[in-house]
Formats: structure tokens, sequence, C-alpha cells
């Protein structure tokens, strides 16, 4: 639900809209598909930046996008690479 995404670090009222939109309403989801494959449904259907990618990485880690270790960053962008 919403209102359960809006409890997760990192994530406001858009990103929880474009989520709920792509049919994510559960941290369980993101943590089943990954930060990488979430963003990669959110980025076809939004404008979503890079930072998406760090805040989702960081809403599974329940730690502040901007406070992720340099390797953690690294592992979804590789993700996106295969």
């Amino acid at each position: 639900m919403r209102k359960d995404l809006l409890k997760l670090k990192n994530i406001g009222e858009t990103s929880a809209d474009w989520l709920i939109a792509i049919d994510i309403d559960s941290i369980a989801q993101i943590e089943e598909l990954g930060a990488a494959e979430v963003y990669r449904r959110l980025r076809a259907r939004f404008p979503v930046s890079r930072n998406m990618l760090w805040a989702l990485q960081g809403a599974l880690m329940d730690l502040p996008y901007n406070q992720l270790p340099r390797d953690t960053r690294q592992a979804p962008l590789d993700e996106l690479q295969d």
C-alpha cells in the first residue's frame, strides 16, 4: 500500500505513486525484484534519474541514499549492464 511505501527511507509521495503505477506496493516486492529491476521498470514509464536507483537500494538497506557505500552503489549499476 502507498502508506507502507511512504514509511521507507528515500521514498516520497511521487516515488510511491510511481511504484504503485508499476504494481509494486511493498518492500517485499522491491526485495524480490531487486533495486535494479524496479528501476528498469520505473525508467520505462517515468522520467527517473539514477538517484532513484540509489533511493531504492537505500530503502532496501534502511539507509538514506546519500549514505550508501560506494561498492553498494556499484552493484545495482553492474546489474543494469547485464
